[in-house]
């Protein structure tokens, strides 16, 4: 409809411009939902870039294009220039009736676009570092990374789902160092801490075993899972570790079984990756010293203290930062700009990193490095998405990653299952602190349940098709039905939000927000939930069987784009509930 509108706005407006003797390029027609339905459907603003050309005023250009548009070939059942020269339309009834054999033609490929046609874009999230269970920050980024994948898929990217296998810097020392400690404890042996916890305390925490003491890292992992590593490690190797460093065996094992769970995890939860891009690989492949040396050569590396730094300055940024440490260690910057390097070199016409809120600080040197090496940092795009607080009883769950007592992906999976665990994780801005509502995900009440309550409007359509059935009624075509039928206002009203779907998905792709399909679908069940209630004024069989094709039609219109929204959105349809 919007670009059938389109197209007879064009056709009054190119008549216009050749009478007035304008040769000049056609102005672009965009039309806007207004966000007030009073003022129609849609709405244009064109005429006031016309009227320095024209040498009118706009609200003159605007009547003149009304009155020559007319009902736009019956699509229009009136429009009316307000303020300074907007024109305001509202379609008719026909037009919307219209969308019901549009949609049962498009089936899957309704919404669908070509926006991304021909062009290569990564999406890279989760990324979490092979150290622990998945905390509900990264489910948050794992569900806004899969949706926001699906929803570019839909405009014609070709996605590739990337995640950043993280498996070199200190925190992965540490994680050995952490199970060495719970494996001597099972063993009851003890170990002297190590010379750096003597000289300074704060770098060992120490427990004790029969008294004797155990050195443990401060900041080590504590969850109970590093014990249980640990008694895997001593039913397969008994004592015979027990002279192994910690940045070994020890490490190792417990990065491939983390990582097991990480991927049991995620594909518990709907999300799978198409490229796992391992860390060590740039440092065995040259690429890190490469980075440094290509940054040195544009005089962008720096030696201080012992240190070498990346000096932002240079670039505008507000300061320098240490990519190499005194020590000799990288810090997490410089693998980082290496690894967004070779995203470039393979190809991609743009990158999304999907990140937490603790990134924010490094992404604009990882950007601007690249950029300075060659790269146009505009095609390098960053979502960033705030943490999670989880509620019960009115009161927030307390969490600490490191002492591992936050709530895991798995366990908040158990409870609630995939499918509310995924909608609760989306339905909010990224950028928005996002408060779980753990006594709400587990009511199982449709009405109360957002999840729920989409997922039961869908399902209620199939209960119509098989009271269809029951009854004999065939399930109309979009050949087989009479549109103009369906003519209540609370049908137009279904009928308008059904036609808002392509725009919705276009809109929330561009903007990277797949928050807008979650508040779609409840918009969407919230009319056709209370539409089946009525059963009197809304029967949708009845002896009137032109009506009862048409409304059948509406039934799996609906079905349709609310099977295509809960997709996108990585969620089942059920047939029954």
């Amino acid at each position: 409809m919007k670009e059938d509108l389109v197209k007879e706005i064009g056709r009054v407006l190119a008549g216009l411009l050749e009478e007035r003797g304008d040769q000049g390029e056609m102005p672009e027609i965009v039309l806007e939902v207004p966000r007030q339905p009073e003022h129609g459907d849609f709405a244009c603003s064109f005429a006031m870039a016309l009227a320095k050309r024209l040498r009118q005023p706009p609200r003159a250009i605007a009547e003149e294009i009304v009155e020559r548009l007319g009902d736009a070939g019956g699509l229009l059942v009136d429009a009316e220039v307000a303020g300074p020269g907007f024109i305001n339309m509202r379609l008719a009834p026909a037009a919307w009736q219209g969308l019901v054999p549009t949609i049962l033609a498009a089936g899957s490929e309704f919404g669908s676009s070509s926006t991304g046609t021909g062009q290569k874009l990564q999406v890279e999230h989760v990324s979490a570092n092979p150290t622990g269970p998945l905390s509900t920050g990264h489910g948050r980024q794992g569900i806004l990374g899969d949706c926001l994948a699906r929803l570019l898929e839909k405009v014609g990217f070709e996605v590739t789902r990337e995640y950043y296998f993280n498996d070199g810097g200190r925190q992965m020392r540490v994680l050995g160092d952490s199970v060495k400690a719970r494996y001597l404890e099972e063993l009851g042996q003890a170990a002297p801490p190590p010379a750096q916890a003597l000289e300074d305390p704060e770098k060992a925490w120490v427990s004790e075993v029969d008294g004797l003491p155990v050195a443990f890292p401060a900041d080590g992992y504590q969850g109970e899972y590093i014990r249980d590593i640990a008694r895997a490690l001593l039913e397969s190797h008994g004592e015979a570790l027990v002279d192994e460093p910690g940045d070994g065996l020890f490490r190792d094992f417990a990065q491939k079984e983390i990582f097991k769970d990480i991927d049991a995890t995620l594909a518990s939860i709907g999300i799978r990756f198409d490229v796992h891009f391992n860390e060590k690989s740039l440092y065995d492949d040259g690429k890190v010293e490469e980075a440094v040396a290509d940054l040195r050569e544009r005089g962008l590396i720096n030696e201080s203290e012992g240190a070498v730094w990346f000096t932002a300055t240079n670039l505008g940024l507000d300061r320098d930062r240490v990519v190499i440490k005194s020590s000799g260690e990288p810090t997490y910057l410089l693998p980082d700009i290496a690894y967004h390097r070779e995203k470039y070199r393979r190809g991609f016409d743009r990158m999304i990193d999907v990140q937490g809120a603790d990134h924010i600080e490094q992404f604009p040197f990882v950007r601007r490095a690249v950029g300075a090496l060659g790269f146009d940092e505009d095609r390098l795009e960053l979502v960033m998405h705030q943490f999670v607080t989880i509620t019960s009883g009115g009161e927030r769950v307390k969490q600490s990653t490191r002492r591992a007592t936050f709530v895991t992906v798995d366990e908040l999976v158990e409870e609630v299952g995939s499918d509310v665990f995924r909608f609760f994780m989306i339905e909010r801005k990224p950028e928005g602190h996002l408060d779980f509502d753990l006594d709400l995900a587990k009511d199982k009440n449709w009405r109360k349940n957002p999840a729920y309550y989409v997922q039961y409007a869908h399902a209620r359509s199939y209960g119509i098709e098989r009271r269809a059935e029951e009854e004999g009624v065939p399930m109309p075509s979009g050949e087989s039905l009479d549109p103009s039928r369906l003519e209540l206002p609370e049908e137009i009203e279904l009928l308008r939000k059904l036609g808002a779907f392509p725009g919705m998905v276009e809109r929330a792709a561009q903007m990277r927000e797949p928050h807008h399909v979650a508040y779609y679908l409840r918009d969407l069940a919230g009319l056709w939930n209370p539409y089946l209630q009525d059963g009197t004024r809304h029967r949708v069989i009845s002896e009137d069987e032109a009506l009862t094709a048409a409304r059948l039609g509406l039934v799996l219109a609906v079905r349709c784009v609310l099977a295509e929204g809960l997709g996108l959105l990585g969620l089942s349809a059920p047939e029954r509930m």
